[in-house]
Order: C-alpha cells, then structure tokens, then sequence
C-alpha cells in the first residue's frame, strides 16, 4: 500500500545527560538538513500559506449592482478580513476564518453605471438604451429583472450604445472617478503584515457570448495604480482580444515601472477558444508573437470557481474516475450557443497544458505554462468558498428557500440550473510574508495552489533522489527544497534514471479527512503525440489498489438529513514520495498534485436543513472537494 503518515524525527542519544551537548553533522544528515538546530531559524523558503481569493465583485461592478449588490469594497475587505458584515440581501454574515489577502476585480467596463442608472441621471437619459433600462429598474420586479438581463446579454454581444458607454470608460471624469475610490479604498484596508490588498481589475473580454475574462493584478501600490485606467473591452478605446491586454500590460510596466501580470477564468465557459492551438477566435493564427505574450503576462489559471471547475473534462480524460466534478458544459458564457465535444480540447486546463508542448515544439514557447489558482468570482462582496457559508454568485441568489430553483442561465440552447453553481474556491500561496510584492512574487513563480474551498496544507517537491527516509520529520519542507524544486518550477538537471515527488497534505483542521493524493501526468512523445496518466499515490484507510491499479472509493459518512459528516473515514494527513515508473528521458512532461477529501455535503443541503429548501431530484448534494498544486515541469536535456 503507498501510504505513510508524517511521522516525528527522532535521535536517540546515549550516555549522561549532557548541558553541552551539540548534535554533529553527521548525526543529524539524512534527517534534518536545515541550517540551525532551531527550525525557525535562518530558513530561506517560504514557509507559510497565505490564503486568498484573487476574483470578487462589488456593487461597482455592472452586473453586481444590476442584481442588486448595494454594497462596496469597504464591506468586501471588511468580510475578508473576518468582521461580521450585512449582505445587500440584509443578513448577516461572516467567514469562519479570515482570509489573508484579497483582489478586488470589478469589471473594467461600465464601472459605476448601475447607480447612475438607478439614479437616472441626465447623461444616462440621454439615450434610448439608458433611458429604457433605468425606467425598468426603477420600476421594480419582473420589469427590473428582464432589463437586467437585456444589459448582460447587449453587452455580451457588444452592442451597447457607444455614448452611453464612453461615459463608463477611461478618458471620462466618471471613470476616473471610480477607479481613484478603488484604489484609496484598497490602501485604507492594506495592512502588510496582517493583510494585502491588492490593486486590480477584471477585463471581460466576450466574443459573441465565448467567455476570455481576465484578471489583471498589480503588484504596486496607489502611487503607480494612479498613472493608468484599466483597460477595457467596448470601443473607442477597447478591445477583446487579449493581444490588446498583453500591450495594456506592457505599456502599465514602461509607463510605472511597477509590475502586473493577469490570469484567465472559465475556459470551460469559453466554447474552445480559451487555449487555441491553430487559430485564434479572431481569425489570426497562433503565431510567435501571441505564444510570447501569453507565456509572458499569464502565470496562472484559475482552475476552480463559481461556475464550474475547470481542471478536465470527462470526454477529454475518460480513464479519470475523478474527472466529471462540478462540470459546466452545456455551452458558452450566455448560452447563445450549445458545447459540441470539438470544442472541449480549448477549454481545460490538463488540455492546455499538454497543447503547450506541441506549441513550444512548433515556436520554442510554451503559451501554456501556468500555475493553478482558485477564487470564487462572487459578485456580492463576500468571498464565501466553503459550503456551509455559501451566499452564491450574485444579490438575487443569496441564501433563500427557491434560490437553488432559478437557474444560473437558461435559453433555447440549454441550462445552468441553479443548484450547480459552486461553493468555490481559494488561492493558498507559499510565501515569506503577508505583503503585496512577496504574496505577488509568490504567484508569478507559480508557488501557489487552487482548492474548492477547504483550506488543506500541500507542498509538493520535484527532484531526482528523494526517498522515503527523507519524510521522517515534521519539516519535510527543508529537503524539499534543498534536494528538488517547489510546485510552479523545472527539474534541476537528472542525476539519476526517474525524477521523484514528495508531496504531502494536511486536511483543513476544521474540515474534512483525506481520501487520498494523486499526481497527475501530461507527456509529448516522440511522435508528437500528447498523453496523460493520474497516478494514485498516497490513501487512506486499509484499502488495496484492484488488478488494474485503481484505489477503490473511501467510502462515504454524509447524513443528508443534517447535512453533516464524520471523520471516521479517511486521514488526517498524507504523505509520500514518488518515482514514474513510466518515465522517458527524451519525452517533456508535467506533473501536478490533485488531494482529495472524502466526500462531504454541498451547500445545497445546506439550504435544505437550514431553510427548509427542496433539492430538485437532478441535483447533485455531495462531492468530494479538492486541491490542485500548480505543475512542475520536465524537459530533456540539451
């Protein structure tokens, strides 16, 4: 059985005791390689995670405040942070445990627009698209709701009245406005030390519905986050081609001399332009210059989020028992337009990064070497990832008795119900200290990790000659990074025939147990063609792999009735260390850690035991959720 438990290093000496006694060298080789005998002392990696959320929307945001987010970016940072807030819907609410660090990424386009049109202020009147939407609004009900939808899909489509727009653009004094309160609210709550506020943006590119939105995070304070506007997505100035973004972000550093780097969400939501591999959604091809770019300003992904998971899709990896979890794929962001099976290959992230192989075979750039991160793109000021916290996605679906019966979105071509929105996730990032250049730092060399939500502890470690003597201390982290590289980074050159892993996970202390930790592997032969394998590595319990290698299921502690669970399966903590036994000197290949908790309940029935809510028969009520390290790479030689 591949398990072994984090066991406590000890030496055992001899003789009287002695005041004096200093431990050798040798004594202490093969055990405890750090730099001090006291562990705290003279480390030079980072050795705590720092949790945070880079996506979340306020009231400023125009589809926020258009479902009724009333509340700003004082309550967003003030919840972070662990106060108890009121939610736009007028309940109380509060977070378990504070998060560590938060980015703030209205919209770029229309930022302040809902109160203006709520207001109905003249300029807004001015025109028959302003004036048609604020007499809706205003006038309440299913009225109000059909006006709102109309905005999100004319903007979707990008056909909002150009003079309505510009006044909700950069170059207007509105605009600028906002965008200066963003920024001053931000340093009022950025604490370095105890917590980081990041200035940032997200820019929602949509081409005809095809979700591309990225988040743009900048690692400056206000003094450089004044020199620009953010960039935006609507005319004159706009642009949804992320080539634009990547000159935005080119210009920000020149102008400033500061540093920004921006990371993509819901490629699944995408329909297969996300991750091209031939030709871009503008009709130009992958080229030199597109494959530089994105390498350059796109370290992350965010694999996990509200709607959906992003990791893998069934039909792209059907020997992954774990594939299909909290899949969206019914079609793109609006659903103007139903998923065909083509189009998954330009959606997931696995995809993606076995698609930068052949990439960087054909240009000597690999576009797709990203890390993973999670958020959860609430647009209600809250930064609830866990499931019995859940205040869902916007205003109108915070918690209430039928709001798991309102789908997300439903049109001709098919359905997000209501239920499958997702309690995710979070961004756990190993860094030295909680500031905005080490947290930034930390997330640019990809030394960050995704979870659904539940806050486990893993580091993942590659390197050529880790053995299982070297997980006998409580400080694994110290070989880790003296005999091999962190999540995020390249082997160092071979010294032996087969990398090995080390890789270990803490459950959330007030989570969940461990089911089991897997390494996921992506591979280019020879011939060019791209492969993937997920390997079980580390389990609990007295299970035993079957003939064909496959660990059977942790089983399953959930009462539905009170939407709890026991602990009396799974583990506390996993470790081990691995060598591919599949391993090809001449082959590039990926590996990323996947932990699995055992199965818990989901915030539906949550809303079942708390508000007597009715679960739809087509629901799903448990799941097993998860982390995801950022990958480490391998390349041949020469």
């Amino acid at each position: 059985m591949r398990r072994i438990l984090l066991l406590s290093a000890a030496v055992a000496l001899t003789g009287p005791a002695a005041a004096q006694f200093v431990p050798s060298q040798e004594s202490l080789q093969g055990l405890y390689p750090g730099k001090a005998y006291s562990p705290y002392a003279k480390r030079s990696f980072p050795s705590r995670v720092f949790w945070g959320d880079t996506h979340l929307h306020t009231g400023y945001s125009m589809d926020a405040g258009l479902f009724g987010n009333t509340t700003g970016p004082d309550t967003a940072y003030k919840f972070a942070r662990g106060e108890e807030v009121t939610a736009a819907s007028g309940q109380p609410v509060k977070l378990a445990r504070p998060l560590d660090w938060l980015v703030v990424t209205e919209h770029s386009d229309g930022m302040g627009m809902i109160f203006d049109l709520k207001d109905g202020a003249p300029n807004v009147l001015a025109t028959d698209q302003g004036r048609r939407w604020s007499e809706a609004i205003n006038e309440g009900g299913e009225a109000s709701v059909k006006a709102t939808l109309d905005l999100i899909t004319t903007f979707s489509q990008g056909e909002m009245d150009p003079k309505l727009i510009a006044d909700y653009s950069p170059g207007s004094p509105i605009y600028a406005s906002v965008w200066e309160d963003l920024i001053q609210t931000a340093e009022t709550y950025n604490e370095p030390g105890r917590f980081t506020a990041f200035h940032g943006f997200e820019w929602t590119s949509l081409d005809k519905g095809n979700n591309l939105h990225r988040n743009v995070i900048l690692r400056d304070g206000a003094n450089k986050a004044q020199q620009v506007e953010p960039m935006v997505t609507q005319g004159p100035g706009g642009t949804t081609d992320p080539m634009g973004l990547y000159a935005w972000l080119e210009d920000y550093e020149a102008k400033t001399g500061g540093q920004a780097f921006a990371l993509a969400h819901n490629g699944n939501l995408s329909n297969g332009i996300m991750f091209p591999s031939d030709e871009r959604f503008t009709g130009d091809m992958v080229d030199e210059a597109y494959v530089t770019a994105r390498a350059k300003w796109e370290p992350l992904y965010e694999i996990t989020q509200i709607k959906g998971d992003g990791e893998t899709h069934p039909v792209l990896s059907p020997d992954d028992e774990f594939a299909d979890y909290e899949t969206w794929d019914a079609g793109n962001l609006d659903l103007t337009e139903a998923k065909t099976p083509e189009m998954l290959r330009g959606e997931y992230a696995r995809e993606a990064l076995k698609q930068g192989f052949a990439l960087e075979q054909k240009f000597g750039i690999n576009p797709y070497r990203f890390g993973f991160s999670g958020a959860t793109d609430s647009h209600t000021s809250l930064a609830t990832a866990d499931s019995d916290n859940y205040f869902g996605k916007a205003t109108n679906a915070e918690p209430s008795p039928t709001r798991m019966a309102h789908p997300f979105t439903e049109t001709d071509q098919g359905e997000f119900p209501g239920w499958s929105l997702v309690a995710s996730g979070y961004t756990g990032v190993w860094a030295e200290e909680n500031t905005r250049a080490s947290i930034w730092d930390a997330m640019v060399r990809r030394e960050v990790y995704a979870t659904t939500g539940p806050r486990m502890a893993v580091r993942f470690f590659g390197g050529w000659k880790f053995s299982d003597a070297d997980l006998r201390t409580r400080n694994p982290a110290f070989v880790g990074y003296d005999k091999g590289v962190p999540m995020g980074g390249d082997l160092r050159a071979a010294t032996s025939d087969a990398p090995t892993f080390m890789v270990y996970a803490l459950r959330d202390p007030i989570g969940a147990n461990l089911d089991r930790v897997q390494i996921v592997k992506g591979w280019m032969d020879s011939d060019g063609a791209l492969h993937e394998k997920v390997y079980d590595v580390a389990w609990s319990d007295d299970r035993e792999p079957d003939a064909n290698g496959q660990v059977p299921p942790v089983g399953n502690t959930v009462d539905e009735q009170a939407a709890s669970w026991t602990n009396t399966i799974g583990a506390s903590e996993l470790a081990t260390v691995w060598t591919d036994p599949d391993f090809d000197a001449g082959q590039q290949a990926f590996y990323y850690a996947r932990v699995l908790e055992i199965p818990t309940p989901r915030w539906v029935l949550y809303d079942q035991v708390r508000l007597g809510a009715e679960v739809p028969a087509d629901a799903v009520r448990i799941g097993q959720e998860r982390a995801y390290t950022s990958p480490i790479w391998y390349a041949p030689e020469g």
